[in-house]
This record gives C-alpha cells, structure tokens and sequence, in this order.
C-alpha cells in the first residue's frame, strides 16, 4: 500500500500565513486588522490538528494522544502565562476561568458530542472501561484539590492558596498527571487502545512517511506559535469587547479555552464519526488531564515568583455544575458503552453553564 508523501497545500501555507499576519501588526492597518488576525488564527488552529494527527497517526497510540494533548497544553499554558505576564495582578482569576472552562468544555461540550454523532451514527459504541476510569479518577483529583478545596483552606483568606499551599498542590498535580502519564504510556498501556468495534465502519488512514512526520512535527510547532501570538493580540480587542457589552469576565476564560480547545475537538469528534470511541476519549480526557496537571504549575510559579495574588476557588454556582458534571461523566462513561443519550446530557449540562455564565 503506498504511503501518502504529500502534505496539504493549505496546511503548509497555514503557518506561513498567520506568521505573515503578525509581521502586518507592524504597519498599524487600523482596528479592522483584529479580524483579519481571528482568520488567520483559525487557519492555523486547524493546519495544527492536521499536523499533529499525522505526527500522532505515526507514532500510534496512546502516543499519539499524548502528542496531541500535549499540543494544546502548550497553547493553552503559553496563552495564560503571556496574559498573566501582560496584565499583572488584574488577571489572577484568568487561570481559574480558563482551566474551569476546559474542563466543561471537554467533560461536557467535546464529550457529548461525540457521543451524540456517534451514537447518531453508529447507534452503541463501546471503548475500554479501565483507561476510561483511570482518567477519570485522575482528573476528578486533580480538579477538586485545585479548583474547590482553595474555598475551604483558612491560612489564605478568599478562594485562594497561599504560596505554600499552592506550591505543594503545584507539585501534587505534577505528580499525579506524571502518573498517568507512566501508566498510560507504559506501564499499563493496554488499557488505552483498545481494538475498536465494529471495524467495517472505520476507515484506517495511511501511515505518513518519516519524511513527512517530520515536516508535519516542525509545521505543528510554527502553527503553536503562531496561534499563541495571535491570540495574545486578538485578546485585548475581545476583552474589551466583552467589557463593553457588560458581559462577566468569565466570558474571557470561555473563549480562550474554546480557542485552543478547537484542535483537539475536531480531532476527537473525526474519531468519533470513525467509530473509535476508544481514540476520541483518550484525546478528550487526555486534555483536560494535561491541561490541569500542566498549567497549574506553570501559573503558580508564575505567580509566587512575581508576589501576585492567584485565585483559584471556583463559587458555589460553578462548584455545583463540576460535582455534576464528573458525577455524571462517571456514571455514562461507566459502562464501557454509549449511545445518544449519554451525549444529549453532556450537551444539556454544558448549555446550562453556558446560559448561567451569561446570566448568573
């Protein structure tokens, strides 16, 4: 079977592109400019899922959702800490919105989509209950001790660790992603790649050549870069934007994570249509653990070495819709089957925290 040697013109032009755009910024072309950065920044999220599938297609799994995880992680992180770093002190409850916002829009958005088409399409899909559980009881640790104990904590007054606490639970949350990681990759790799039902359904993709894996690796990280600059110059005009309109702050942790979310949701919602449940999960779960377990300890550092005060705590409205959501996750991830239902709730759940972060 021959190999596919050719890369996309669109995703090689991609990079070069919205790298193009952010020389433009130079040459002050007035505030339209903003929007023509938003398209560039689109073109080069989605030339870095192409990117990065063929990287991880070559390497198989579970590595390949490490890649992919791992590319999101770095956006997401780089995003924060530039924000962080920009706005002082102003931000402290940036990190918080954000990693709150990832974890919904993965537990409750990516997830239930992919159930909902697949199950529309497929009718009951099945993946490996253990690598499911693992992830999931790794998350929901890592997610309570950073996102809901700092509201029982009383060395620091507020929803906030002081720089002990918070130094200890950056190091805790390391160690359990690293983990996971170690059992994922390693130790109990099995669990992850379960041989998918219903193989008339997939189609497997060519193996890229090494050649190819190889500028697809050096193109996925002109395209991170790219998209974390971009989004750092787009994000003023949408906080100000969101300012204007009277909207909760919230809002700016909403979008920032959409954004960098986008690659692994189309990434996970074509393996769902594909009939490999296993894959989408593993991709969706496999973020939100990275994203917790990795920028955590970055903001952290970033924070206690700056003297800035980091927010953490999430209030009793958005404390509700966590607990629900990982108590749901838990009982339709369960089973080791899906159908259309269990995705309906995750969209019915994630449309709630949509409505009530606009309207509280």
């Amino acid at each position: 079977m021959k190999t596919p040697s050719l890369l996309p013109i669109w995703t090689i032009a991609g990079p070069a592109i919205g790298w193009l755009l952010l020389a433009g910024q130079q040459l002050d072309l007035g505030s339209g400019y903003v929007m023509v950065l938003a398209l560039g920044l689109v073109l080069c999220v989605l030339a870095a899922v192409h990117h990065a599938e063929v990287v991880a297609h070559r390497v198989g799994e579970p590595y390949g959702t490490l890649v992919l995880a791992g590319a999101v992680t770095v956006i997401e992180v780089a995003l924060i800490v530039s924000l962080m770093l920009a706005g002082g002190s102003s931000t402290a409850g940036l990190a918080r919105d954000t990693v709150f916002a990832t974890v919904m829009i993965i537990l409750n958005g990516i997830i239930g989509v992919c159930l909902l088409v697949g199950g529309t399409r497929f009718g009951e899909q099945r993946f490996g209950l253990y690598g499911v559980s693992a992830s999931l009881a790794t998350l929901a640790a890592i997610v309570v001790l950073t996102l809901v104990l700092p509201n029982y904590t009383t060395t620091a007054p507020g929803p906030m660790y002081s720089p002990s606490q918070l130094g200890f639970v950056a190091v805790v949350s390391l160690l359990l992603y690293g983990a996971f990681v170690f059992v994922q990759a390693i130790r109990h790799r099995d669990y992850f790649v379960l041989a998918q039902a219903s193989g008339k359904e997939e189609t497997h993709a060519l193996m890229p050549t090494n050649r190819v894996t190889g500028v697809s690796a050096l193109l996925l990280l002109a395209c991170l870069g790219a998209v974390v600059l971009m989004a750092k110059a787009t994000s003023p005009s949408v906080e100000a934007a969101i300012a204007n309109a009277g909207a909760p702050k919230a809002l700016v942790g909403i979008i920032i994570a959409a954004i960098v979310l986008l690659p692994e949701g189309l990434a996970s919602l074509r393996a769902a249509r594909a009939n490999r449940l296993q894959t989408s999960l593993n991709l969706a779960l496999g973020s939100a653990l990275a994203t917790i377990g990795l920028t955590i300890p970055a903001v952290a550092i970033v924070s206690i070495t700056n003297g800035w005060t980091l927010m953490l705590g999430i209030d009793g409205k958005s404390t509700v819709l966590l607990l629900l959501t990982l108590f749901v996750a838990t009982l339709s991830l369960g089973t080791g089957r899906t159908t259309v239902l269990q995705g309906a709730i995750h969209l019915v759940i994630f449309a709630v925290y949509l409505f009530t972060t606009v309207i509280p």
